[in-house]
């Protein structure tokens, strides 16, 4: 079947599924409900068309399936419809300890794409970059895969291998490369001091405990006798929403720290408490690409609040709620029901953060191309260079030595 035959049955009969759940699942209020039934008979009088004229009896199960899988990413990588076998496997694996490659992954564009990479993690070993885009896995086109179905397929046993094609600038022909999953252990939170009254906090990831663990360094860079601060998030793009916003906290004496809402999901406001705050120290933020959800949380709420300089190149964009909603058949959607907004009022899911100070990253040029003016340009001639040569920490270097304790 061509692209747009496939198209010209998929789109339709989505639509018309898709009316038919909200419709089941909530209702709709009456300013909205005689648009929905005039498009509603447009679609049933295309869907009755191919049914009838099309050139062979198409498959409206499987096709309808498929539509719904679009369907539901057309509205955010995050939302994702599960059929009734999919939710099954889904559901069976919730709360279970399992193996991963121990890579933050979304989709763009359609595929897998790999955030960041965890330092030591399956995936690290593996040679995988962030950037890198998974265009199959285990055969299997990872177009046809929700995000919850994908991140189901790249878990399993510890030990166990998964096969990825992965596509990468300055190839022709997607990379096969085999990665064996493994338990995940996110690095601890690192620090260092930058000469005589610079100290460097690193964190690749915003799991439980974390803060606490940034709180303790914090601490241990203020007795060698940090003056200034450099919270480096670079490639930090996993954790929960809530170490970040705790974090924060501790660089922030007042202000709204983030906000949570959606169409039915009330405001809820996170805002900093004065007696968290244990530091007053000028502070640089460090991000890149690599960086999301909580970490995001953080470089804005320090921006926006006008606690510090946000420095490197603008972010990945991710922050929203999911829930669940169970269908009649079986299956099942995951609908993201609210988003995370920065202080200004930006939903970090859509805008992203945006340094004050731009500085491109140093790594090579993936094949995520920028989605607006906003990003940093990128260098043609540059090469990857070695922690001295670090642009970025550089940068937020020289803006603490010019900046009076």
């Amino acid at each position: 079947m061509s692209t747009k035959l496939k198209v010209a049955i998929l789109l339709p009969s989505a639509a018309v599924l898709l009316f038919m759940v909200a419709g089941g699942m909530n209702g709709v209020r009456a300013s909205s409900n005689d648009g929905a039934y005039r498009q509603l008979q447009v679609y049933s009088e295309v869907l009755s068309r191919v049914r009838s004229d099309y050139v062979e009896d198409p498959n409206i199960p499987l096709v309808t399936d498929g539509a719904l899988h679009g369907l539901l990413e057309s509205l955010d990588a995050d939302s994702s419809y599960l059929t009734a076998a999919e939710y099954k496997d889904y559901q069976s694996h919730q709360g279970e300890a399992r193996g991963d490659i121990g890579a933050a992954i979304s989709k763009r564009f359609g595929y897998a794409a790999v955030i960041s990479v965890i330092p030591g993690g399956p995936a690290d070993k593996a040679g995988i970059q962030d950037t890198d885009i998974f265009e199959a896995i285990d055969g299997k086109s990872t177009r046809e895969m929700s995000l919850a179905e994908l991140r189901n397929q790249l878990a399993g046993e510890p030990g166990s291998n998964v096969a990825v094609a992965v596509v990468r600038a300055g190839r022709a022909e997607p990379e096969k490369v085999t990665i064996t999953r493994d338990i995940i252990h996110i690095p601890p939170v690192s620090e260092k001091m930058l000469g005589d009254d610079i100290g460097e906090i690193r964190v690749d990831a915003f799991t439980k405990g974390k803060s606490q663990e940034i709180t303790a360094k914090i601490k241990i860079l203020q007795k060698d006798g940090a003056k200034k601060l450099i919270l480096d998030l670079r490639n930090c793009a996993e954790g929960d929403e809530s170490e970040g916003i705790a974090t924060a906290n501790l660089f922030l004496n007042h202000g709204t720290i983030t906000y949570l809402q959606g169409q039915k999901y009330p405001r809820e406001a996170f805002n900093a408490d004065p007696s968290k705050a244990i530091t007053s120290l000028p502070v640089v933020v460090l991000v890149n690409k690599g960086t999301a959800g909580p970490a995001e949380i953080v470089a804005a709420a320090i921006l926006e609040n006008s606690r510090g300089d946000v420095v490197g190149d603008k972010t990945f964009g991710e922050g929203s709620v999911q829930k669940v909603i169970e269908l009649p058949d079986g299956g099942a959607l995951i609908l993201s029901v609210a988003k995370y907004y920065s202080p200004g009022g930006k939903a970090i899911q859509d805008s992203a953060v945006t340094p004050n100070v731009l500085v491109a990253d140093e790594d090579e040029e993936g094949l995520l191309p920028d989605e607006d003016e906003n990003a940093a340009p990128p260098d043609q001639t540059r090469k990857p260079q070695g922690q001295d040569e670090d642009q970025q920490l550089q940068k937020a270097i020289e803006l603490l030595r010019n900046r009076p304790s």
